[in-house]
């Protein structure tokens, strides 16, 4: 399968991609705990991973840039080893890339993103930059339009950090980063003001997250599989790559050319 990576690539080999080439693929990770079991690098790997598999779907059409491989992780910043931008950091980031790649005649952009602490900011940069730049930038979750498969495999509502999903996902797309002899269960720390303050409640806010978890895992890690993690990455795709053809004015039946 060919997929234009600008990491890859040679100035003239961009030149000739950009004949075909009507969206950027961003995508963004994070550098922060994942409990005792995944590595610190997991969204960065997992966001680079589902792009590269995006853009093998949608070539020629699409280019892939380097990950942003750090993102908005103050919650997790009382386990050691997590690294955090502020706000203002990841947009200035996200301005200059896309200002960049608009000097090259790029003038749509995904961000593609593997870390929910991201998505508030991402939402800005969308609007702002879009007005800003005279762009289209859209955001999308790596694999959250796969939610009604993701559901399937879920044993409680609280999953998305550490968890059977993610775990699962990983399995699939990056099984190095997962340190299968340490699977285990988050261990939830109920009672707190976190149950009032997570996304889905009528109230939000922000929280630490040893207040939620006690070893910066939720979910059942335990059962996890790399079969459940290809459905979950196999059905964001099908999904994702149906929409940005739509959002790339591509009719659906051209398909891929690689």
């Amino acid at each position: 399968m060919k997929v234009y990576q600008l990491g890859k690539m040679t100035w003239p080999e961009v030149e000739e991609a950009l004949q075909t080439v009507k969206m950027a693929v961003i995508p963004v990770g994070a550098h922060e705990q994942h409990g005792p079991h995944m590595t610190e690098n997991c969204d960065a790997v997992l966001a680079e991973k589902m792009a590269i598999l995006l853009g093998e779907k949608l070539h020629p059409y699409t280019v892939i840039t380097p990950v942003i491989n750090l993102g908005i992780s103050p919650h997790h910043m009382n386990f050691p080893g997590t690294i955090t931008l502020q706000p203002e950091t990841m947009l200035s980031v996200i301005k200059d890339v896309v200002s960049s790649l608009k000097e090259h005649g790029i003038k749509k952009f995904l961000l593609l993103n593997a870390h929910g602490g991201n998505q508030s900011i991402l939402g800005v940069a969308s609007t702002k930059l879009s007005l800003d730049l005279n762009v289209e930038i859209y955001y999308a979750k790596t694999t959250a339009s796969a939610k009604d498969v993701i559901e399937q495999y879920t044993e409680t509502s609280l999953y998305g950090h550490s968890c059977e999903r993610e775990v699962s996902e990983a399995l699939y797309l990056a099984p190095e980063i997962v340190r299968k002899d340490r699977l285990t269960k988050g261990n939830i720390q109920h009672g707190g003001r976190w149950e009032q303050l997570r996304p889905g409640q009528p109230i939000q806010g922000f929280y630490k997250y040893e207040e939620m978890t006690a070893n910066g895992a939720i979910g059942n890690a335990t059962i996890a599989n790399e079969d459940i993690g290809r459905h979950i990455v196999q059905t964001s795709l099908e999904r994702l790559s149906k929409d940005l053809l739509s959002l790339m004015e591509i009719n659906a039946h051209a398909g891929s050319k690689s």
